[in-house]
């Protein structure tokens, strides 16, 4: 029975104030944010936030080393690592490995698995990254990387909060019974997209990364300048549904459009080698960023 008592930005509400830990970020990462996103911030700024943390701190130098990033030689200090990368690689390394703590533990439900849910958000995260090169664009997949990561960051509110509508979902999903996003508004009012755009908003996130969580789904409804961060992270979630990478029913009844393709600006043969080099990449990835 679809949800009527309240409308969906009160459900929201109540949600957002019911998940508790959930809902926290680590109050380190809060600071990294504040500072990248800070136009007076620095590199030194940055650093003394990281450096109060000696788990992330080793996290980062584990990630700038590893061949995720492919960097000539071995870089031995945050600081290296910052000058190297610059701010906002630093502050996405930062982000992804503190959202890695949120996949764990958790309700334990017959039809959905948050182990696979962090296996699709990680296979979506390389994905993104890989279309965003192949397009042109190797400037930006820092953050399209990270916008993979998060972009299902809504459904682990719901496994929280709506536990068995979520398991319900997922079980008509897996019987071919709907469309993922009509079984929510069915069962819970709200989608996954307005809990984690809620979610990343109290955060203060970024724009270009909270337009990637409310809108992956439906891209199209983005302003031109948050378009393609959308489109891109929207692109790999259906590429990965497909291929079956960890939870992988969420986009499956989506599928690819010549208009997708020509806004993200790739090709099918293009898409085809991303797919191909997606099972080393998320090797890669997985070594560094395991939960």
């Amino acid at each position: 029975m679809q949800v009527q008592t309240e409308d969906h930005k009160a459900i929201v509400t109540k949600t957002l104030a019911a998940v508790g830990e959930i809902a926290t970020l680590p109050e380190v990462t809060v600071k990294i944010i504040e500072v990248v996103e800070d136009p007076k911030g620095t590199a030194r700024d940055l650093h003394n936030v990281i450096k109060q943390d000696p788990a992330l701190s080793a996290k980062v130098l584990k990630v700038v080393n590893s061949a995720f990033y492919g960097l000539p030689g071995q870089v031995a200090s945050v600081d290296r690592a910052i000058v190297l990368l610059g701010l906002s690689a630093v502050k996405n390394i930062s982000i992804a490995a503190s959202i890695s703590r949120m996949f764990k533990g958790g309700n334990q439900l017959e039809h959905f698995d948050a182990k696979e849910m962090w296996d699709h958000s990680l296979a979506v995260s390389v994905c993104a990254k890989q279309i965003c090169i192949a397009a042109g664009d190797v400037a930006g997949h820092d953050e399209i990387f990270l916008a993979g990561l998060i972009h299902d960051l809504g459904i682990l509110i719901e496994r929280q909060v709506f536990p068995q509508e979520l398991d319900e979902i997922s079980r008509r999903c897996a019987a071919g019974a709907g469309n993922w996003l009509e079984l929510e508004r069915e069962l819970i009012g709200p989608t996954h997209q307005e809990f984690g755009d809620a979610l990343t908003t109290k955060w203060k996130f970024p724009r270009h990364l909270r337009a990637a969580v409310g809108f992956h789904h439906n891209p199209e409804e983005l302003s031109d300048e948050l378009k393609r961060i959308g489109m891109i992270v929207h692109t790999a979630d259906i590429m990965c549904c497909q291929e079956k990478h960890g939870f992988s029913l969420t986009a499956a009844t989506e599928e690819f459009t010549q208009e997708l393709l020509d806004a993200v600006g790739v090709t099918i043969e293009q898409l085809v080698e991303v797919r191909d080099a997606l099972p080393d990449g998320l090797a890669e990835a997985r070594a560094v960023l395991q939960t």
